[in-house]
Parts: structure tokens; sequence; C-alpha cells
């Protein structure tokens, strides 16, 4: 008990040296000041010393300030109002109440090194308007800040301004003449006076960035100072109702959106319009300088073909050569890519005669190329068609003559057997019978016909099962055996023919169905 009565004169005679200490250096009394610190200095206790406000200039300095965050390379230049007494953890806390960077995340640099909480902007030489700094703000996650403190430091950033803003006295000291009052009896008790009712801080409305936690209005889509997106999950509050500076941006947001909108309706209907302009044109100009891939010649817009398929662009000479030295019924793309020429790119390219020629060589690609083709048998006549296993005769539109096909001739007014028969009297003397006569005999030995075993006229297979029938005696033969398909008696007779089917035996091993 006698130890803290000791501690309490002590600290009594502390506090009023330290008043005494400020009167001698206010004064330049530097005997006393010194006399002062040596006592002071013999009861140990901690004391601060510091410049008063009023001995620095008090005209308002406009600060120039270069803002970095730890997320991107944009350099933001600000202005600030500050005042030359103002210390880097005032500053800190201005900056934190006017834009909402906490103290922790700010390192200031002024004059080239690094500023601390406890020293003023005017032992960093900041004097007069137009004097510069730099704030680099670090990331949340480098500052290690979780959203409970960041909570919390806003709650004692709070219960600092209501203590700033109360009237503290200290204890002792009295109205007038700066004489000292006589502590009061030990004895006595005097109640303190009831604390005022701390007036709740309005709370903060907006989301906090989780890239440089600044806290943005809740109706802001990015972050105002780094554009980091809003959290997804935020809802702005019911009871928020934005302010001018709010509602003016956000009418500027739609307005930029129907703008928006507007003009990507506009894009779609001239393309539009532009697609049925280029339906109606055969050719397809380039609209873009670039260089023919094939002779490596520039082409100037509008100098060029364009393909509808693939979109490669080459000159108009070097497309037309490829269409006439192809050797293929489709022409390709000069790229080697899978698409192919249109048939009104090429008329388009070619001249009529040019085209004409085309198209024969089309055609007789095509007729080369088919399995079951026939050429009309009229001199000079490019007549051909495709023909199916129960047709026999050709009727050639062209020279409109009627072709056999079993005899690959035209013997108008005669049947097979007369114009074979008079085929092998005339090939004595002539010499165009003599070389349809070898024909088919050449057919005969390939295999490719034989003769009827009834009326012995030449017959050919053209395609299907080993079933054909003779065109004049109307005898049924098997192909592959080259017999009658039936006996003497006729359909259903398996006493003779080719036998097939009976005992469930084909007629010969490559028999295709000859029943």
């Amino acid at each position: 008990m006698a130890s803290e009565v000791t501690s309490r004169v002590e600290l009594k005679e502390a506090e009023e040296l330290a008043l005494s200490l400020s009167e001698a250096l206010n004064s330049g009394d530097e005997q006393e000041a010194v006399k002062l610190c040596q006592r002071l200095s013999q009861l140990s206790v901690p004391v601060s010393v510091t410049v008063h406000s009023q001995a620095y200039p008090q005209d308002s300095i406009r600060l120039r300030v270069g803002v970095e965050d730890a997320q991107s390379d944009a350099y933001i230049p600000v202005t600030v109002v500050v005042s030359c007494d103002m210390t880097i953890a005032q500053l800190k806390d201005k900056i934190s109440h006017d834009f909402g960077f906490l103290p922790s995340l700010q390192r200031w640099v002024i004059g080239k090194r690094l500023a601390h909480d406890q020293e003023s902007l005017y032992s960093h030489g900041v004097r007069q308007d137009g004097d510069q700094a730099f704030l680099f703000i670090l990331s949340a996650e480098a500052a290690h800040l979780t959203r409970h403190q960041y909570k919390q430091d806003q709650e004692q950033q709070r219960i600092e301004g209501i203590v700033e803003s109360m009237q503290l006295f200290p204890r002792g000291l009295g109205g007038g003449g700066g004489e000292k009052t006589a502590p009061p009896p030990e004895t006595q008790h005097i109640p303190p006076p009831p604390p005022k009712p701390a007036v709740p801080p309005k709370p903060q409305l907006g989301w906090a960035c989780a890239m440089c936690t600044f806290l943005n209005k809740p109706t802001r889509p990015g972050c105002e100072m780094c554009g980091g997106d809003r959290p997804e999950d935020y809802q702005v509050p019911d009871i928020y109702k934005p302010d001018q500076e709010e509602v003016l941006r956000i009418q500027q947001e739609q307005l930029a959106m129907l703008q928006y909108e507007q003009a990507q309706k506009e894009e779609r209907e001239r393309n539009f319009l532009h697609l049925l302009a280029t339906e109606d044109q055969n050719l397809i100009s380039n609209a873009t300088e670039t260089d023919c891939p094939i002779c490596f010649s520039p082409l100037e817009p509008q100098e060029g073909i364009v393909l509808r398929e693939c979109l490669h662009t080459f000159c108009r000479e070097c497309l037309k050569g490829t269409i006439v030295n192809s050797q293929d019924a489709e022409v390709s793309c000069p790229e080697k890519c899978d698409s192919k020429l249109l048939d009104r790119e090429i008329k388009a390219l070619l001249t009529e005669e040019e085209h004409q020629r085309f198209l024969e060589l089309r055609l007789n690609i095509a007729e080369s190329r088919s399995e079951h083709s026939f050429h009309c048998k009229t001199p000079n006549c490019r007549g051909w068609c495709i023909y199916e296993d129960e047709v026999n005769e050709f009727h050639c539109e062209l020279c409109n003559e009627t072709n056999c096909i079993l005899c690959r001739a035209i013997h108008s007014g005669m049947n097979c057997k007369d114009y074979q028969d008079d085929l092998r009297i005339r090939a004595e003397n002539d010499q165009a019978a003599q070389q349809t006569k070898q024909m088919l005999e050449s057919l005969l030995q390939n295999g490719e016909a034989m003769k009827c075993p009834r009326c012995d006229i030449i017959v050919q297979k053209k395609d299907g099962c080993d079933w054909i029938c003779c065109l004049m005696c109307k005898t049924e033969i098997c192909w592959v055996t080259k017999q009658a398909r039936w006996g003497p008696n006729g359909s259903g007779d398996t006493s003779g023919g080719c036998r097939c089917r009976v005992n469930h035996q084909p007629c010969h091993p490559n028999c295709q169905n000859c029943h």
C-alpha cells in the first residue's frame, strides 16, 4: 500500500515537472530546462516531448501524390491537402478516411526514403504547394490483412475519433494565473461525471475490393481504383440510396449500354444487307490488300477473287488457269484444302467457249468413270447414258437414234438375231461390220458375252444376278454355266439345264443366285 502511494506521488511530481519543462522550453530558459530534465530522469517516468503545431507554418499545402498498387503498373496522380506539422501516421489516417485504404496497407516514400509514422511532413522537406510524395498500396494478402482485422481497425478508428472529440482537461490545473490547486483530501471521494452515450458510427455501405481493399459504392460493377470485379455473391442493400453523383454515373452507364446495343443492331443489319448483296454476285472481290498465294503478286482491294467455300483469295488469272488445266470433273481450291469451286464461279471466270469446253471435259470424265455407261454409236454424237440391268435399249436425244446395248450397235428395223446374221455376211466385205464382229468375238473370248444355247445369238449380262433371258427365244439362261436354267419341259424341270439348288447345291461355285 505504501508503494502505491509513493508511485502516485512520483507520478504527480512528474506531471508538474513536465508542465514546467514545457514552459521553460517555450520561454527559452535553458538553465531551468536542464534542471527539470535532470529531475525527470531521476524519476524514470516515460515522457514525450513534441513540437507544438503552432510552431509550423499554418498554411495548407497541396501535396502531389503518385499512387501505385501491388496488382497493376498503373501510376495514378492525386492531390492531397495537408499541413507541415502532420505526421505520417496522421497522413495515413487521412488517406484511409478519404479513399478507403487502411493505414497498414500504405507505404510512403518522400525524398527517396521510406517515411515512418512518428515523422512529420516538415522533417521530410514538405514545405510548399507542389511538393511530391509517393504512395504504394500493398495487397491485402501481402499485408496479411484479414476481414476480421479490417473490421477491428475500423472500430478502433471510430473509438479514437470519439476520444479526440471529447474535451479532456489535465487533473490539478485551475482556471487562472497558472496557480496549482491543492490536491483534494484522500478521504474525499468525488464521483466521476456520467459518461456521454457514444454515438454509433454510421454504417459504411459498399463492397471491399479483394485486390486493393478499396471500399467501393454498392452499385459499382467494378473497383474504382484497380478495376477488380465485384464479388459475385454481393447484393446491393435495400436501404442504400445512391447520391447524385452515383445516379448520374448509373444513367450514363445505361445510356452507354443502349448505345452499344443499338450499334450492334445496326451492324447486324448492315452485315445482313451485305450478305444479300453478296449472294447476288457470282464472284466476290477482296476487301483488303493481300497477295496471291500462287503468283505472289500484290492484290489491291477489288482486284482479287475470294472463294465462297474456303474464303481463300487468288488473282483472276491464276484461278482461270487452275480451271482450264483441271483434269477432274470438280475443280479443287489451289490451296489444297477440301473446298471446291462452285459452278457459278467457274462460269463467271471463263469465256463462253472455254466454259463449253470445260462442260464437255466434265461429261467425258464422268462417262469414263461410270461403271455402266454406254456411248451413242452415231458418229460424232456426244450422247451417252448410264444403263440398268433391265434396260436393253438407249434412245439418244441428241441424234434421235435407238441404240441396242446388247449388240452395242444401231440396227433399226432388225432384231438382234437378224442383225448378227447380217453382220456375219457383211463382215466379209464391209470393214466397219468386220470391226463390229471382231468386237463381239472379243466379248465372247473375254467372258463378257455368251451365245444363247437355243438360238445361238450373242447375249450379255450387264449387272445383277446370274439369271439372264434371251431377247429372241425368251430362253432363261444361267450365266456362269452358260446353259439353260430348266430342262426340256420348261420352267421347273430340274432334269436338265444348270440344275441349280438341286439337293440344295449351287450350280457353280461362282453362282450368284441364278434361280
